[in-house]
């Protein structure tokens, strides 16, 4: 993990709940703060109430970066967009989440719970934080955005 990496926030709907699970206590282990907005169990949930929580969070610099997942990481991650300032990627594998931090400078990594396995979740996270956005030519389109 990046060194500057001290805390990370965390949210998922019911279908993200297991791998929100998996991946708190991964981070955990790495002696990374997780901040869990929920939510808490398997019982059904609406994925935008999440994807909302997680922007407004990171708006208020609770955190730098999140994560957030539900079935497909689809619905959350527009969810998550709806806000200035946002910019949540959903990856399904290393490339896209190295890339979405050295191209896109995204915050928040989204990512679907059914579509993905454990390890490779695993392995997004580890990319996702340990890449650093490369601005130049960068900065100028998300500036546009």
């Amino acid at each position: 993990m990046r060194l500057d990496i001290k805390k990370i926030l965390i949210a998922a709907d019911h279908g993200g709940y297991g791998l929100k699970s998996d991946i708190s206590q991964y981070l955990s282990n790495k002696g990374i703060e997780v901040i869990d907005l929920g939510c808490n169990s398997s019982d059904s949930v609406d994925y935008p109430d999440y994807g909302h929580k997680m922007a407004e969070a990171i708006n208020v610099n609770q955190a730098e970066f999140g994560i957030v997942i539900c079935g497909t990481g689809i619905g959350i991650s527009i969810a998550a967009n709806r806000h200035q300032g946002i910019r949540a990627a959903l990856c399904h594998d290393v490339t896209t989440a190295k890339l979405t931090r050295q191209h896109n400078d995204a915050n928040i990594l989204a990512l679907g719970a059914r579509i993905i396995g454990k390890n490779v979740a695993f392995d997004c996270v580890d990319a996702f934080l340990n890449t650093e956005f490369e601005g130049g030519r960068h900065q100028t389109r998300i500036n546009k955005i």
